[in-house]
């Protein structure tokens, strides 16, 4: 059957179209794995910001689990009275579910008069070797039970 023709038969029929778009979402999501892996700093050593006001850090981890891995990060961030928040853009090298290669996370938090909040992502088009297309979300977590990076991803 022609594309195109599928096209004008779901626009002509809403409901058809809604529920392509949902089938399709729960293929996606249903092609998403989300591993977590344990961490260790292994090195953290701060240096001048470029900018006023800010510090600034190369931080090194190795990662454990369905991660096997070590990074680098470039992290910048600031502190003021009221909170505090952080950047950073991190390259990471190893093995992810048996998959060698390399890839980048940009990630970053904030602290203040309410609950934190942090976003972390693969950086689109960084991967490398067999995680070439790699995409997805990371979660970097402390609590209690250790540290921790959640990663949401799709090959």
């Amino acid at each position: 059957m022609d594309a195109g023709l599928i096209t004008t038969q779901l626009a002509a029929r809403p409901s058809a179209r809604r529920r392509h778009e949902r089938l399709t979402g729960i293929v996606a999501a249903m092609a998403r794995q989300t591993v977590t892996a344990s961490f260790e700093i292994i090195a953290w050593d701060e240096r001048p910001a470029g900018v006023e006001g800010h510090g600034a850090a190369v931080v090194r981890r190795r990662f454990r689990g369905p991660l096997q891995a070590t990074s680098v990060a470039e992290l910048l961030a600031v502190e003021t009275a009221h909170g505090t928040s952080y950047v950073a853009s991190e390259r990471v090298e190893g093995t992810l579910d048996g998959r060698s290669g390399s890839f980048v996370i940009q990630h970053g938090g904030i602290t203040g008069a309410g609950p934190g909040r942090t976003f972390g992502h693969v950086v689109p088009g960084s991967g490398t070797g067999d995680l070439e297309g790699l995409m997805g979300d990371a979660a970097f977590a402390r609590d209690d039970s250790g540290t921790r990076l959640t990663l949401s991803y799709k090959l």
